[in-house]
Parts: C-alpha cells; structure tokens; sequence
C-alpha cells in the first residue's frame, strides 16, 4: 500500500479520496520539517500547502517518493528542478481557487478605484469629504492581464458585466484571445492599460521582473494589482512610481517579503504601510472557506490520474 504524509493543513476530503484510492494516509498538519526529513523515507507521496520548502534536501531524505502533491497553485515552493530530474511528478490545483484569486482581484480595484479604504477611515476620524473621495468608473477602461493561465482567466470573466476591454500578453502562450479577453503584444499593455493586473508564476526570470524601467514604459497613469506573487516586483519602484502619479493605487495580496517580524524590517515597509494609495491583504486572495474544499477535491482527482 503506498503511503501520502499530508504535512499542512489540506480540507479532510483529500484524505478521504486518497484512502478510498487505496492509499496509507498519514494527516499530521502540525508536524515539524525536521520530524519529516526524518520520516519522509517511508512515503511514496507528499502533500503540502506553504509550511516549507520541499527542496533538494528533503528530496534527498525521500528515496522512495513519487510525487509532490501542492494544495494550491504555484510550485514555487518545490525545486521542480530537482523533481524532474528524479522522475517525481508534480500535482498542483489553480483551478481550485481561481475564483477566489479573480474575485479578490477585482474588489481590490473597484475599492481603489473608489477609495473604500480611505473613506471608511476618514468617517470613522469625523472627516466627511466627499471631493476628496470621488472614484474613477470601471466601464469603458482597459485592463490588461499579464499572464492568462487559470488566475489570469478567472479575473477576465468576473470583469465581463463591467464593459471594460479587456487585453493579456502571456509570454508562453498564443492564440488565447476568447470571449472575456483579446491577446496583445506587451507593446499594447503598456500602451492601451489603464489597469495592470499580474497573474503569473514566480520563476527566476519573473522575479523583481516589475521594477521602475517596467512602469517607465506605461503611457497612462494605472491602477496596478498583484494577487500573483510578491517577490515579482520591487516594492521601492512600485512606492517611487505611486509618488511619482506614475500608478493612481495599488492592491497588493503578496508582498516581496512577508510575514512578520521579517516583513516590518524591511526598508520599505514603513513608506508602503502609510501610504493611503495602497491597499494590503494577507496573501488571502486564493484562500476563502470555499477554495478550501476545492483544492482538495482537484488535488484528489489529479491524484486519482496519476501514473504511478
């Protein structure tokens, strides 16, 4: 009987699926890296969500595994490298939460645009300024999407009873153009975009891929949001071009370093954390009560069609 070591928490029906293929399954969301490195040699399958890093170390400790199962979307937790090499199969789950991921994306824009954060607090101080607080219309604007994998496309579809125009550039992919969104260069989202929503992987050549020569080269003003990954941009452009006009307000997910205490030493926290143009979230935007349950049940189906 081949074994699963579940190592975060996953929603019970992974499990139940798992065992109801024929699988061991161990469910121990509390337990340490070191507890699994010294484990892990007896399993066949790893599933895990964002508790640490399964890297070249821990693949090391695992003769016997044969795939990594990551609750979620990205792999940039896992040396895919690594597993390649070694023959391990890799399962993830976008489609468990990009509904989550393109409604977080959209109620960040519509409250930047209509400055819900700033409103709400001047009320609550006794400011009552109505000037000062009107918002800018979603219709007839132009989106643009970097990246138009799950994420990507989830967030062109909520946008659809908005009569935005909607435009993507996807570096890895052609021929997508479809009923929510038109396939364009890079030249025409620097052009046209009066939003810029990223929606691609951490990968070496997307990290701090949005730094001040990307924004030098928008012709308009943008609202700008990221629910992708934080380590794509670099946090002081993005505060030099608000400053600047360059970008209107920016909701933010994911942040190039998070999680406290290390998020609060880093150089730019203080300036990102008082500017009123910015809205923060916790690196929530995929996870709501009902993705889940999702990421486990497509997390069991790919399971279920692996070949092992």
């Amino acid at each position: 009987m081949k074994k699963i070591l579940i190592v975060d928490d996953l929603h019970p029906v992974f499990k139940e699926q798992a065992i109801a293929m024929g699988y061991h399954v161990d469910d121990e969301p509390q337990i340490t890296r070191q507890q699994t490195m010294e484990r892990i040699k007896d399993y066949q399958g790893i599933a895990v969500r964002t508790k640490f890093r399964i890297d070249q170390e821990l693949f090391d400790a695992a003769p016997n595994l044969q795939f990594v199962a990551r609750a979620g979307a990205g792999l940039d937790n896992i040396d895919d490298k690594v597993a390649f090499e070694r023959n391990i199969q890799l399962i993830n789950a976008p489609e468990g939460n990009c509904d989550a991921v393109g409604e977080h994306a959209t109620g960040m824009l519509l409250s930047l645009m209509n400055n819900f954060r700033r409103a709400d607090m001047e009320i609550r101080d006794g400011i009552w300024d109505r000037e000062g607080n009107r918002g800018y219309e979603l219709k007839c604007k132009t989106v643009g999407i970097i990246g138009y994998g799950f994420m990507g496309q989830s967030f062109a579809k909520k946008l659809a009873g908005f009569e935005v125009e909607v435009i993507a550039y996807d570096k890895y992919k052609t021929g997508f153009s479809d009923a929510y969104v038109r396939e364009v260069s890079m030249e025409e989202i620097v052009k046209h975009s009066d939003v810029l929503s990223l929606h691609v992987p951490l990968t070496t050549e997307t990290r701090q891929m949005v730094n001040d020569e990307y924004f030098f080269h928008f012709k308009k003003p943008i609202f700008f949001i990221n629910t992708a990954r934080g380590e794509i941009v670099d946090t002081a452009a993005l505060l030099k071009n608000i400053a600047s006009g360059k970008i209107i307000g920016a909701g933010l997910d994911v942040l190039q370093t998070e999680k406290f205490p290390a998020l609060a030493e880093q150089p730019w926290y203080n300036a990102l954390k008082a500017d009123k143009k910015v809205i923060l979230t916790p690196h929530v935007g995929g996870w709501t009560f009902d993705s889940y349950r999702k990421i486990s049940e497509v997390l069991a189906e790919k399971l279920r069609n692996l070949s092992l």
